[in-house]
């Protein structure tokens, strides 16, 4: 591990991989912004979500993460929306978006048809970074096959729509199948890289060894580790076992013992880990941008990192344990 990285940090900016894209640590989560209040428990209105991305353009977060289906649609053209506000501020910002099947259509009809409603949305002919997100949701969608989902991504960057091609999910049998087809450049990992799970680990070291980019998501959990009152969920907001959430709990209380805020040292957690081009965090308010970078900032000592891994349940109490 090496010390959390902070926009004053000579690293703030650093490469993708081998894309040649630059990208921030931390990269804003479009997610909230699209209003998914089903999924997030609560509204992000219109005019909310777009001073939001017009702040993060006047921020030192130069990148943003978003997804065709984000709020069914509206985080897409609202972001349009932020950029266009910020002016000048946008100048630079990587903005990176997802495929999403419709009814677990991942045909390569599907992606055409993707890419061309996100082109629309964003208001953005050339997309420089697409995802093929949650894959494991159509296992048997037949993304490796002709005129399948992988050779509709190719395509496009043949033709110049899209400059790189990235996995986005969770499943690691799923994310390895993937990458076993050598079509990607980024993985987006979630959930399985964070103070309770380390189900990614050795994915996330093979996406290094072969020279893929990689971008660390839903370093809370899902909440879980944001706050002590969080529901008791993980990672898709799934119920989280008995053994996640005595390991939360101790967490707190050690965090308590420093005097800090654990959500500040669940993202710190994943900005010490060299092995992360980017952390994802999800914002849903204008005034959240300021005391997240402030928790960037936040000095916790050595001590609390040894005793932090002492508390990370045993592996066979992961998310993915058992998966196959």
């Amino acid at each position: 591990m090496t010390p959390a990285i902070t926009p004053s940090s000579s690293d703030w900016m650093r490469p993708l991989g081998k894309t040649g894209l630059e990208i921030s640590a931390v990269s804003a989560g479009g997610g909230p912004l699209g209003s998914m209040p089903d999924l997030f428990g609560y509204d992000t209105p219109e005019e909310q979500a777009i001073t939001l991305v017009a702040d993060i353009c006047a921020s030192p977060i130069r990148s943003i993460d978003t997804a065709n289906g984000y709020g069914e649609g509206r985080s897409e053209p609202r972001i349009a929306a932020g950029l266009k506000r910020a002016g000048a501020a946008a100048e630079g910002m990587l903005i990176a978006t997802k495929v999403d099947g419709k009814d677990g259509d991942y045909s390569g009809a599907r992606v055409f048809e993707s890419i061309k409603e996100s082109q629309g949305r964003l208001e953005m002919e050339y997309l420089p970074l697409v995802y093929l997100h949650d894959p494991e949701y159509a296992p048997d969608a037949g993304f490796e096959k002709p005129g399948g989902a992988i050779e509709a991504l190719l395509e496009l960057k043949d033709r110049g729509v899209i400059g790189h091609i990235g996995v986005a999910g969770g499943h690691v049998p799923t994310m390895h199948r993937m990458l076993d087809t050598g079509a990607f450049e980024v993985l987006l990992t979630h959930s399985r890289a964070t103070l309770v799970d380390g189900s990614a680990n050795e994915l996330i070291d093979r996406a290094k060894r072969e020279g893929l980019g990689v971008a660390n998501a839903a370093v809370y959990g899902g909440g879980l580790l944001a706050s002590r009152t969080a529901p008791p969920l993980y990672s898709n907001f799934q119920p989280a076992k008995p053994e996640i959430l005595a390991a939360a709990k101790a967490l707190f209380d050690l965090a308590d013992e420093f005097g800090i805020k654990l959500a500040d040292a669940a993202v710190q957690h994943s900005l010490r880990d060299p092995r992360f081009d980017t952390t994802v965090l999800g914002v849903s308010k204008p005034e959240r941008i300021p005391v997240l970078l402030a928790g960037l900032e936040v000095d916790i000592p050595e001590e609390f990192w040894q005793r932090a891994a002492e508390l990370m349940p045993d592996k066979s109490f992961w998310v993915d344990a058992n998966a196959k």
